[in-house]
C-alpha cells in the first residue's frame, strides 16, 4: 500500500486512484457513489472528482459488509453507518455480529440433533414429555413465526404431534430435532424441496452424512462471513470517526 488510505494524506485523489486503493473498478466506485453508498467526492474547479482516503475505507467497508450480509443489504447500511454517530454505527455493527453469532448457534444445535438421529437408542414409541414444546415455544427457540413452523408441517418438513379438541400442536424430541435441521438448512439457503428431500433421506444410510456435510459448509459459510465483518469494522471505524462533527468543548 502507498499511504493513500492509510497514512499521510497526498492530497486529493482521483476515480482511478480510489479504484487501485479499493479494488473496485472506476466505473464501480462512480455507481457506488451515485447509490449513496461512499460519500459525494468534491469537485475541482474543472469539474473533475476531488476523493479523499476516506472514500477508499468506505469501499473496503462496503466490501466487508457485502461479504458478511450480502450486496443488497450492505448498500442499505453503509449510508446509514457512515452518516450517523459512532455510538449509533456500533450498535448497528453489534447486532450483525450477533446475528451471525445466533446463526452459528442455530447451524450447531442443528448439528447435534442431526447426531443425535443418527445416534438414537430411543424405542421409537418412547416419549419425552417434558422436552416437549408447544408451537409458540419452539417458533421462539428458533426464531421463525408460527405460520412457519404450521408451512413446514404442510410441505412435510416437520411432523408435530396433535393434543387436545382444539388441535394444539405439541411438538415432540424429533420434530424439535428436525424443525432445527430444516432451519440451519433454510437459513443457509435451500428451497423447501431440497430441504423435503434432505430430511426424508435421513432415515437412509447415506442421509445423514450429506447433511452434515451441509451443514458444516454453513458453519464454515458463517465462518467466512464473520471474519468479512471483522475487517469491515476498521475501515468503518475510519469512516465514521472522519465524518463526525467534533465533539463540543
Amino acid at each position: 500500500m502507498d499511504g493513500t488510505a492509510g497514512g499521510a494524506q497526498r492530497g486529493p485523489l482521483r476515480t482511478v486512484d480510489v479504484a487501485r486503493e479499493s479494488g473496485y473498478s472506476v466505473q464501480q466506485v462512480r455507481d457506488l457513489e451515485r447509490l449513496g453508498v461512499i460519500p459525494p467526492a468534491a469537485r475541482a474547479d474543472n469539474g473533475y472528482r476531488d476523493y479523499a482516503a476516506v472514500h477508499v475505507h468506505a469501499l473496503r467497508a462496503y466490501r466487508g459488509l457485502a461479504g458478511a450480509v450480502g450486496p443488497v443489504a450492505a448498500r442499505q447500511l453503509l449510508p446509514e453507518l457512515r452518516t450517523g454517530t459512532l455510538t449509533e454505527a456500533a450498535a448497528i455493527v453489534n447486532e450483525l455480529h450477533v446475528r451471525l453469532a445466533r446463526e452459528r448457534d442455530e447451524a450447531l444445535r442443528a448439528q447435534r440433533a442431526l447426531h443425535a438421529i443418527r445416534t438414537e437408542a430411543q424405542p421409537a414409541g418412547a416419549t419425552q414429555d417434558d422436552d416437549a414444546m408447544t408451537i409458540t415455544e419452539l417458533a421462539e427457540a428458533l426464531r421463525v413465526r408460527t405460520s412457519t413452523l404450521r408451512f413446514w408441517e404442510q410441505e412435510g418438513l416437520v411432523t408435530p404431534e396433535r393434543v387436545t379438541s382444539l388441535r394444539a400442536r405439541r411438538y415432540g424430541v424429533p420434530a424439535i430435532r428436525a424443525a432445527r435441521i430444516v432451519a440451519a438448512l433454510r437459513s443457509s439457503g435451500y428451497g423447501i424441496p431440497a430441504v423435503r428431500e434432505v430430511i426424508g433421506s435421513l432415515e437412509r444410510l447415506d442421509g445423514p452424512g450429506e447433511t452434515e456435510r451441509i451443514l458444516q459448509r454453513h458453519l464454515d459459510r458463517i465462518a467466512v462471513r464473520t471474519v468479512a465483518l471483522l475487517r469491515a469494522g476498521a475501515d468503518l471505524a475510519t469512516v465514521v470517526s472522519s465524518l463526525a462533527e467534533p465533539a463540543a468543548l
